[in-house]
């Protein structure tokens, strides 16, 4: 199964007419994991056909508006939901503090385990993991504290090679789950087949990065490098790169940088300024220097490979 990312919302701050502030969905590995939850992400999921009930993992970048003011009322629409699967929630410190307090004044304390998971570090740390999956923080340099994510698959089982095993009448389908996991077979005459004759490679694990609001920070480059799949945002296009150094933001030319030094396989852009009226000049410049660049656009789904 491919790597699937659903875009929510892909616009900076300013509201508008048919732009949504930052929010993605992400699925990998039978995970829904949802990045940032800027204001409406909850109609959008609801628009883009998302259960909410699927969501047990939510990641917060910073504590700035377009990226987590929809999520206390995703909160509480899980109560009105009757919701009791639990919530983690990972963001920067602060992140609780704000939250129940919200939950507190409007009486809306949730009838499931809601879990904050508060970041303070500014080095690269694994903060969630189970059999399947990794994600880590990538520290970005922005006006507060901010943090994109690294999602990424670990390997999976060898995949069984039928033509080699239908050789062997020996070999039974409860055999089939040792071979998988990369043992070899042993004939009832002591022969060894080796697990490598009778299997072949699993796929090649998928990783995707999520760098939210951040100056131009090569650091980030060996944390991301060879990723699937990388968002960077890129607020301005190069002609305002004064502006991007002052706000801390990026340009579509300086996120290409990144792709491009860090080797990965395709970037997706966005965050994009309010000023510009034609989102297609950010790819425009961007593929100036890395080729593989696409548009965030709300309701876009990409199949990562």
């Amino acid at each position: 199964m491919n790597l699937k990312l659903t875009i929510l919302g892909c616009h900076s701050a300013t509201p508008r007419v048919n732009a949504n502030p930052t929010a993605q969905y992400l699925e990998i590995k039978n995970h829904h994991f949802l990045i940032d939850c800027g204001e409406g992400t909850q109609v959008q999921l609801r628009k883009y056909g998302v259960k909410f009930s699927k969501i047990k993992h939510i990641f917060i970048s910073h504590l700035h508006g377009d990226h987590f003011f929809g999520l206390v009322g995703l909160i509480a629409t899980f109560r009105l939901l009757n919701r009791e699967t639990e919530l983690h929630i990972y963001g920067p410190k602060g992140i609780k503090e704000v939250i129940t307090l919200q939950l507190k004044l409007s009486n809306s304390w949730t009838h499931y385990p809601l879990y904050f998971h508060e970041l303070t570090s500014n080095e690269s740390e694994l903060i969630f993991e189970d059999d399947k999956v990794e994600v880590h923080t990538i520290p970005l340099e922005h006006r507060i504290y901010t943090n994109g994510f690294l999602f990424k698959e670990k390997l999976g089982e060898r995949k069984l090679n039928m033509n080699a095993i239908n050789n062997y009448k020996e070999i039974e389908i409860c055999d089939y789950q040792n071979l998988k996991i990369g043992r070899d077979f042993k004939l009832k005459n002591g022969t060894i087949i080796k697990n490598k004759d009778l299997t072949l490679d699993p796929s090649i694990p998928k990783s995707y990065a999520f760098c939210s609001d951040t100056s131009y920070l090569p650091e980030i480059v060996p944390i991301i490098e060879k990723v699937s799949c990388l968002y960077h945002e890129t607020t301005f296009l190069k002609d305002k790169e004064a502006l991007a150094t002052t706000t801390k933001h990026s340009t579509a030319e300086q996120a290409a940088k990144i792709a491009l030094q860090a080797n990965v396989q395709q970037l997706i852009i966005g965050h994009y300024s309010g000023r510009y009226k034609n989102i297609e000049v950010f790819k425009t410049e961007a593929q100036e220097i890395f080729e593989n660049t696409h548009l965030a656009e709300t309701g876009k789904v990409f199949e990562i490979s």
